[in-house]
């Protein structure tokens, strides 16, 4: 049976909850902390983020011998390259990914993740979703980010995932930026709300900490996000990011 790379988004509605971090995480622990080919396709358009954060991270390293070295021995250490970004607009992103896999340095991808713009009105938007395997989208106790974010999972039940003409085969809602004092009854009512619309709630939440905002500078300290390097061990502890992708592993059922 012929592998088929699996197109994987972090995705919602509402700006700031953490969808573009949240990829950039995943991806790197995916690629080179689980061993898997993954590559990346910024369509967030017109910041791109994840395209930026991966040329200035290149720049840091091109200036500074400690990074420098770092990516060299990591590279002879998993014997292959970083994972590709790439950038296009939301209606090219099945085509961009169509030509990673063809062009995949290494071998095929497992696992490309896709960065869309948080808005279902945005040219190509319901078409993308409809043609991806999996689609996680980051939700707060905030009540405005829960009802957007809740709006734009009925619509992908409604519109792509109930008419059985679409790819997609999940879509779960991620508890992001949690204050640990508020993980409580509150969350055990909006989760009883929320499958009562039918919907998901993954298991694992990730924490409101600082260190998920931090990025690769050209000062040497251990790094949470970078697209060339892997959420230092370090730092691991206590972001329960480890613990996440291991449920996402699991769910997307990339093993078989």
């Amino acid at each position: 049976m012929e592998k088929k790379t699996l197109l994987v988004a972090f995705s919602t509605q509402k700006g700031g909850i953490g969808k573009s971090a949240l990829t950039v995480l995943m991806a790197s622990y995916f690629h080179y902390e689980k061993g898997y080919n993954v590559g990346v396709i910024d369509c967030d358009y017109p910041q791109y983020s994840i395209y930026k954060m991966r040329e200035r991270d290149k720049e840091i390293v091109s200036k500074i011998p400690y990074y420098k070295e770092k990516s060299y021995s990591q590279f002879k250490t998993l014997g292959k390259r970083n994972y590709p970004v790439e950038r296009t607009p939301a209606p090219q992103a099945i085509e961009t990914a169509k030509r990673m896999i063809d062009e995949y340095v290494g071998g095929i991808p497992d696992i490309i993740f896709i960065d869309l713009p948080g808005t279902l009105n945005s040219e190509g938007i319901v078409q993308t979703l409809a043609s991806l395997d999996y689609i996680f989208s980051p939700i707060s106790a905030d009540k405005m980010v829960l009802q957007s974010t809740l709006e734009f999972a009925s619509i992908i039940n409604d519109r792509i995932i109930s008419t059985g003409k679409s790819h997609l085969r999940g879509l779960f809602l991620l508890w992001n930026m949690v204050d640990a004092r508020e993980k409580s009854d509150l969350y055990k009512v909006y989760e009883d709300g929320i499958g009562e619309l039918g919907l998901s709630v993954m298991k694992n939440f990730l924490p409101d900490t600082k260190r998920y905002r931090h990025e690769m500078t050209e000062l040497i300290a251990p790094i949470f996000r970078s697209t060339l390097f892997p959420v230092d061990k370090r730092l691991i502890r206590g972001s329960k990011l480890d613990l996440l992708a291991d449920e996402i592993e699991e769910l997307i059922n990339i093993k078989q």
